[in-house]
């Protein structure tokens, strides 16, 4: 299956217009954002009433939303030195996972920070696993997945990085969402070695390019054109396919306020199909 991150659709739409066009343009899902803007934030207090309403229209236009990319996190750190922002964090985890169950969505992926504005520290790491700890057990409650995103932040930029979570934390309910970008940006990752390393905890995979960190570049996250970065495609769905990953891809971008970003979009998907039919995850059948 192949989802569109809903920053690549227009933003200024409403949902069924949105879930319309990621069906015309040919996608199996949509991953819904909960960021760090109030905006956004605010879906997380969306009505009954609000909820049956998409949930209606989730049928009428057979275009689900099975992932939601929740990095409200940055701004309300699970690891935070303060308290208020720690528990600001833990409701919106809460509230995330009752939205998640309420709508279908099967996984909710986490930003691997312990903390993106404050200054990392030993103690940060501690809150942020205490934290995490308290959210696996809720959202295992209500049978969602959490899955922590490999970042574009030294904190958790590798499978490995994420076993050292996942170890204190045993549970099925914590997995990993890596980002072949993010993965693939930070020079001393081995990719092959590291998507082996992860395989069993995988839930999803982001689909976006990236430069590579260097000692005088701090990379680019965001925003690289599909084929002018540094991800080899190939080579990473290759390895997935070889290791049996048969989970969701999501294709991650921006575009949502750009001019064009149907076109964008297209181009993108143009991009990254060839790749995943090569590696035989297009119009892929139980057999």
């Amino acid at each position: 299956m192949l989802g569109i991150y809903e920053k690549a659709l227009p933003k200024d739409i409403l949902w069924e217009e949105r879930l319309r066009l990621a069906k015309k343009l040919g996608f199996d899902f949509v991953e819904i954002s909960i960021d760090e803007t109030d905006e956004r934030i605010a879906r997380l207090d969306w009505s009954r009433e609000e909820r049956k309403q998409l949930i209606q229209e989730i049928f009428e236009t057979e275009m689900p939303i099975l992932s939601m990319c929740l990095s409200a996190h940055r701004r309300y750190a699970l690891g935070s030195r303060n308290t208020e922002n720690r528990e600001t964090a833990l409701f919106i985890l809460q509230k995330a996972v009752d939205l998640a169950s309420d709508l279908g969505i099967r996984t909710i992926q986490l930003a691997g920070y312990d903390v993106y504005y404050e200054e990392k520290t030993v103690q940060s790491r501690n809150l942020f696993i205490e934290n995490l700890k308290k959210c696996v057990g809720y959202a295992s409650s209500k049978g969602v997945v959490l899955a922590i995103e490999i970042m574009d932040d030294p904190f958790i930029n590798s499978m490995t990085k994420f076993y050292r979570i996942k170890k204190q934390i045993p549970s099925p309910y914590l997995q990993v969402y890596p980002d072949l970008g993010n993965l693939s940006a930070w020079g001393e990752n081995d990719i092959g070695y590291e998507l082996e390393k992860g395989i069993s905890a995988i839930s999803q995979v982001h689909l976006k390019d990236t430069l590579k960190v260097t000692s005088d570049f701090e990379g680019k996250f965001k925003n690289v054109p599909f084929g002018e970065g540094c991800v080899d495609f190939a080579g990473c769905l290759a390895t997935l396919q070889r290791l049996n990953y048969a989970g969701p891809f999501v294709l991650e971008m921006w575009s949502e306020v750009s001019k064009e970003p149907e076109i964008e979009i297209q181009q993108a998907k143009q991009f990254i199909e060839p790749f995943l039919k090569e590696s035989g995850y297009l119009d892929k059948n139980i057999e």
